[in-house]
């Protein structure tokens, strides 16, 4: 797409991936629009939008407003997302129903608004930020994991539906970055004792992971090449482990996969082993 001026709206720019991104698109000439789900005042020319993704009528609103300003939204990067740490049997099926709403459900509603201009444009680009859970159940992480491998899914079958149209479809999937994704109304309460103790190393693993992880900055560099792209890829990983363990996860046989996951996590054959 090139350094030309092109508005770009970025949903979940207040915090993390979303907001590195927003801050470097801005820096280099893009007119950046940036939503969180409360109001925070413009800063480092992003124009911050209120914009819940779970809402049909605030993402209709959001979109009419970005278009009503600019006539155009040129890339759309759909990065807003939410945690959800906790055993599934654990899970009540309301915290999963949201986790689905803003992970996967909310990127096609914001989506489906942009397209019709996208398509009567014959241009544009739409980027995805998924997640490297999408190649990996990790424990503790079940439906964060699920709603990130259905978002793939979704956004290689979109990517072949508009491509004739001069639309480009791109995933990137990071690995670990310092992100406030984890929400705490989105945390299981324990119930099951029988959990305890893989829950206990799950959490302590995807704790220290988060603490350690990259400066998002980093994953901002990968988003800005792909709206730069002449002909962009489906897929980008982001971090180190994002660029290996996919291969791993498909030339790996399934144990030994499975062996080593369970020993990164701390899971023990013990913890499993039925009391006689």
């Amino acid at each position: 797409m090139g350094d030309f001026e092109a508005n770009v709206l970025i949903t979940g720019a207040s915090s993390g991936i979303g907001r590195a991104t927003a801050r470097l698109f801005a820096e280099k000439g893009y007119q950046v629009f940036g939503t969180s789900r409360r109001r925070f005042p413009d800063k480092d020319g992003v124009q911050m939008l209120q914009l819940d993704v779970q809402s049909d009528e605030s993402v209709r609103r959001c979109v009419a407003e970005v278009l009503h300003r600019t006539g155009s939204i040129d890339v759309l990067i759909n990065n807003a997302g939410i945690e959800c740490i906790g055993i599934a049997e654990e899970t009540p099926l309301e915290v999963a129903r949201s986790v689905f709403e803003t992970n996967f459900f909310g990127v096609v509603r914001v989506t489906n608004a942009v397209l019709p201009q996208m398509r009567a444009h014959r241009r544009g680009r739409i980027i995805n930020i998924g997640s490297l859970a999408a190649w990996v159940g990790e424990p503790a992480e079940a439906f964060y994991s699920a709603s990130k491998r259905a978002l793939a899914g979704y956004t290689e079958a979109l990517r072949h539906e508009v491509w004739s149209l001069g639309i480009h479809v791109s995933l990137v999937e990071p690995g670990a970055y310092q992100t406030d994704i984890i929400q705490t109304d989105t945390t299981v309460e324990p119930s099951i004792a029988d959990y305890d103790a893989v829950r206990r190393a799950a959490v302590q693993t995807l704790s220290s992971s988060l603490a350690g992880g990259r400066d998002p900055r980093k994953a901002a560099k990968v988003i800005l090449s792909i709206a730069r792209a002449r002909s962009p890829r489906l897929r980008y990983g982001a971090g180190g482990e994002a660029l290996w363990l996919p291969f791993l996860r498909v030339l790996l046989p399934q144990r030994l996969f499975d062996y080593f996951l369970r020993q990164g996590f701390g899971l023990g054959r013990s913890m499993g082993s039925p009391h006689h």
